[in-house]
């Protein structure tokens, strides 16, 4: 059948088209704030809040400084003998066993350095201290002789020693101040000893109960801040360590050819001792070695010195401290010697000490972020898994009304052998778990 002409007019006729949805307006893009006296303010306020909180920090501790100086040398004790009792419990002893071994291991250890090192320089600091009396003499006539003043130089020289006299009296001034300094001494020690034992033993169920102090949604948070902290601390104090040994070795195989052991000794001591305060400590520790070496032999030897002072710790800056260290230690030189002044002005020379790694904690706290980094955590956690609703098995033509799942699965073409034991483990008489339908020999 010829369609006619009206169906082709039909089809050429246009279509309205239906109108479009009306858009919502976009909201106006935010507009930033150009009162710059604000934002000033609300930084000004921001940093002197967190300023408050640190000197009040500082002062806490300054206060009770005769327990918190304690707790912070057990810790770095024991992030420096927990791996060794980590590996043995790994090989199936015991927690007392495992710590029983490592702490007895670091005590004879401990004690065969002092014995070999520690007493021989320590014997060895009176011809020291004369051998620095007399650099002394000789810097203060060679200062004459380059054009300064006689009068000057004499004139700080005596206040220097007029200051070491006067804090020498202060700490001799009194059996009662001594008493109590040796009092201190004695208490901090055991307190170190007896939490470092503690902290290698328990010291994880110990950051589990202070999790659990913490409400639920910050414990990640305090988890993953406690595991940074520790890692940081760990790496630190097993790198200053083998950063110090590295410089006392290599430096001090010089200082032995080239001195008198008597002398040497103490010098190499100093040198281990001044990697724990970085940047200046190794400098420090090597302009006395220097000035020794000066006054004991002659310049030459000073040189000699000075040489291989530079080359060693080139060597260990470069080399060996950046694999040791990793970013444990990832501080600019400032910020050390920043960190340095201001634990000695809090702590003394404990304070200067400690104050270099408090400083990495902190800047990998602040860098890690473990607060903001627990909410994106939290906020990607998937939701829970609800289970859905069992779908409905389709039964067959010709099965039982109301059947179970078990004989709706055997009447569906499974494997003969599956649908004996099913039959087989159908309790007999029930007519309505059978497949197909119902006989009258079995009604």
């Amino acid at each position: 059948m010829r369609p006619s002409s009206w169906s082709f007019l039909r089809k050429r006729r246009p279509v309205q088209k239906p109108e479009p949805e009306p858009v919502a307006a976009a909201p106006p893009p935010d507009v930033p704030d150009d009162d710059m006296l604000r934002r000033v303010s609300d930084t000004a306020w921001r940093v002197l809040v967190i300023g408050v909180v640190v000197v009040l920090l500082l002062w806490g501790i300054l206060y009770i400084r005769v327990v918190a100086l304690p707790v912070i040398l057990a810790i770095f004790l024991t992030a420096l003998l927990l791996p060794s009792a980590s590996w043995l419990r790994g090989k199936g002893l015991s927690r007392g066993l495992a710590t029983t071994i490592v702490m007895v291991g670091a005590l004879v250890v401990f004690g065969g350095l002092i014995t070999m090192i520690v007493s021989p320089a320590v014997s060895g600091f009176n011809g020291l201290v004369e051998s620095v009396t007399e650099a002394i003499v000789l810097l203060q006539g060679y200062a004459t002789s380059i054009g300064l003043d006689q009068a000057l130089v004499n004139q700080f020289i005596e206040q220097a020693q007029s200051e070491l006299q006067a804090d020498s009296g202060r700490v001799v001034s009194g059996a009662w101040a001594g008493a109590v300094a040796a009092g201190e001494i004695l208490v901090g020690l055991i307190l170190v000893l007896v939490l470092t034992v503690y902290f290698v033993h328990s010291g994880d169920r110990l950051m589990q109960w202070v999790r659990e102090l913490f409400p639920q949604p910050t414990r990640y948070a305090v988890k993953f801040a406690g595991d940074v902290a520790y890692d940081v601390m760990g790496r630190y104090v097993r790198g200053i360590a083998l950063v110090g040994l590295f410089d006392a070795v290599f430096i001090g195989l010089v200082l032995v050819f080239v001195l008198d052991p008597a002398l040497a000794l103490p010098l190499i001591l100093l040198t281990f001792i001044g990697a724990f305060l970085p940047v200046i400590g190794a400098f420090l520790s090597g302009v006395l070695s220097a000035l020794v070496a000066f006054v004991a032999e002659d310049w030459k030897v000073a040189l000699i010195v000075i040489v291989a002072t530079i080359v060693v710790q080139q060597l260990e800056s470069h080399l060996f401290a950046p694999r040791v260290y990793g970013k444990a230690l990832d501080l600019p030189s400032a910020v050390v010697l920043l960190a340095i002044a201001i634990g000695s002005i809090v702590g003394g020379i404990a304070g200067a000490f400690l104050a270099t790694p408090v400083a990495a904690v902190l800047a990998a706290l602040l860098r890690q972020r473990p607060f903001a980094a627990a909410e994106s955590v939290v906020s990607q956690a998937p939701p829970p898994a609800i289970a859905p609703d069992p779908a409905p098995v389709p039964a067959r033509a010709g099965a039982t009304p109301g059947a179970p799942p078990a004989a709706v699965a055997a009447d569906t073409g499974a494997p003969k052998e599956r649908q004996d034991d099913a039959g087989a483990a159908r309790p007999k008489g029930n007519g309505a778990a059978r497949s197909g339908p119902a006989k009258n020999g079995d009604e």
